[in-house]
């Protein structure tokens, strides 16, 4: 199974150009990278600020914080 297109390599690479498995989807692979990268943020933030909205209702503050740097 060939992903470039090419069943025998016997022939002059020279000729040939590129080589690489799946020409023509670069654009295609960097959109996906781009949605995939965009999406993971979204997810990490959502999942940052529900965190952080438990720890606000289990009573943590800016000075119990403070108070447990504080304290070593």
């Amino acid at each position: 199974m060939s992903t470039i297109g090419y069943s025998n390599w016997a022939v002059d690479l020279a000729n040939v150009g590129p080589i690489y498995p799946f020409q023509g989807w670069e654009w295609a692979m960097v959109i996906a990278a781009f949605a995939f990268w965009i999406i993971w943020h979204i997810v990490q933030i959502a999942q940052e600020n529900r965190e952080y909205a438990e720890d606000k209702s289990k009573g943590y503050s800016k000075e119990h914080a403070n108070h447990s740097i504080d304290r070593y």
